[in-house]
């Protein structure tokens, strides 16, 4: 198992989930996957899906969730995205207003100096932050 794995199934415990091994693959999948994931998409995963069944897998997304453990993206009237929330680690998405694809960021984030100024002059601790910018996505411009 590695470092990073080990160190989210530390957080599910510290969070009250119960260790399974349907949990232990959810979050391996959703660590090696390289963008937000849908429950569809989970679903469609073979060694995911050996494990359990769509309804396990939504109520551990659900409760991983809850937990702060994971990040729920998407708009309401579309399918949900999931991603981890990892410590130290810190993506921003684009998202297409027609079709919900969501796409991850690569540039530096515009946010995070005043976060450490906000965590500075009110005390807050664990402070983070979500930043989606919503749109139409060049497909479908086109």
């Amino acid at each position: 198992m590695n470092t990073e794995l080990a160190e989210l199934i530390d957080r599910c415990r510290t969070a009250g989930l119960r260790r399974t091994k349907a949990l232990e693959v959810l979050l391996d999948t959703l660590l090696k996957a390289d963008r937000p994931v849908t429950l569809a998409g989970l679903e469609e995963n073979p060694f995911l899906a050996s494990q359990c069944d769509k309804a396990t897998i939504y109520r551990l997304l659900n409760r991983l969730t809850d937990a702060g453990l994971v990040r729920r993206l998407g708009l309401h009237e579309r399918a949900a995205y999931f991603t981890l929330i990892l410590p130290g680690q810190h993506r921003d998405y684009l998202i297409c207003t027609e079709c919900g694809t969501i796409t991850p960021i690569d540039a530096p984030c515009p946010v995070h100096d005043l976060e450490d100024e906000i965590r500075s002059d009110t005390g807050y601790l664990n402070l983070y932050h979500e930043l989606e910018f919503f749109g139409t996505c060049p497909r479908c411009a086109a």
